[in-house]
């Protein structure tokens, strides 16, 4: 990345959203960050002032996401479309209300803000649709029935749209991570030990030792890979769902 272009970053206040918003900034790219965090957004863009611009709201609330994209600069290369995962829980455990609450969070929000951007993309010939979702769209994860059946969809809208925007130069891909150090994962950690009874320290060590490289992941990596597939560089790759799991998927 040489010349600095212009990337949308949603969920950009913790864990992998914000890995993927500092490792942009750090290449001199252009950032427009967005989380309900206010605190650390301000953080961020301190840390990055010439790079970074923020945008404080839900991306869950339609009249935030149409200023948002209204307020967007003309030309603008491409989107992380990232937010934190519905609640942990079996089937017996969830209401429908959750289901409903969750299908918000992880599906209709980002089908408008594809709607608010591809004209865009359109226009200029150009464009990169970057989904964050979950390992869970390879197999399913345990004490995840929510994110294991909703992010299915993510996975089957963006096929659908690489055959229907073709020769366009617009691309669209999935990151599917896997267990990373960020907060997120800790409400796995109290899940697994609630239901079995052991501590957090414990759950944690059972949960390493279920990935194949014996450790969660860093999400400096997660933001590396995620970089270059909003890059120039990535022009033939899309329609593709990239496990970053640490070989859970295997």
């Amino acid at each position: 990345m040489n010349t600095s272009q212009t990337y949308l970053i949603t969920g950009a206040s913790s864990g992998l959203g914000l890995a993927v918003a500092k490792n942009l900034a750090l290449k001199r790219q252009k950032v427009i960050a967005v989380a309900r965090g206010e605190e650390k957004l301000i953080q961020l863009k301190s840390s990055h002032s010439d790079f970074v611009s923020i945008h404080v709201g839900d991306v869950t609330d339609d009249n935030f996401l149409m200023n948002l994209t209204a307020s967007l600069p003309e030309k603008i290369h491409g989107v992380f479309i990232n937010a934190g995962g519905p609640p942990a829980g079996r089937f017996e455990d969830l209401s429908i209300s959750e289901w409903d609450d969750a299908y918000q969070l992880v599906i209709r929000w980002k089908i408008q803000l594809v709607k608010h951007l591809l004209p865009v993309f359109l226009k200029q010939n150009y464009g990169r649709f970057l989904f964050s979702e979950s390992t869970s769209v390879t197999r399913p994860v345990s004490n995840l029935v929510l994110s294991n059946s909703l992010r299915m969809a993510i996975v089957g809208l963006v096929r659908t749209l690489v055959t229907e925007y073709k020769s366009t130069g617009i691309t669209f891909n999935v990151l599917a991570p896997g267990f990373h150090e960020t907060k997120a994962i800790e409400r796995l950690y109290k899940k697994l030990s609630e239901q079995k009874n052991i501590s957090l320290t414990e759950a944690k060590k059972q949960l390493d030792e279920s990935i194949p490289v014996g450790h969660t992941g860093d999400p400096q990596d997660y933001a590396e890979l995620a970089s270059w597939l909003l890059s120039d560089a990535a022009s033939f790759v899309t329609g593709q769902v990239f496990n970053i799991d640490g070989g859970v998927s295997v």
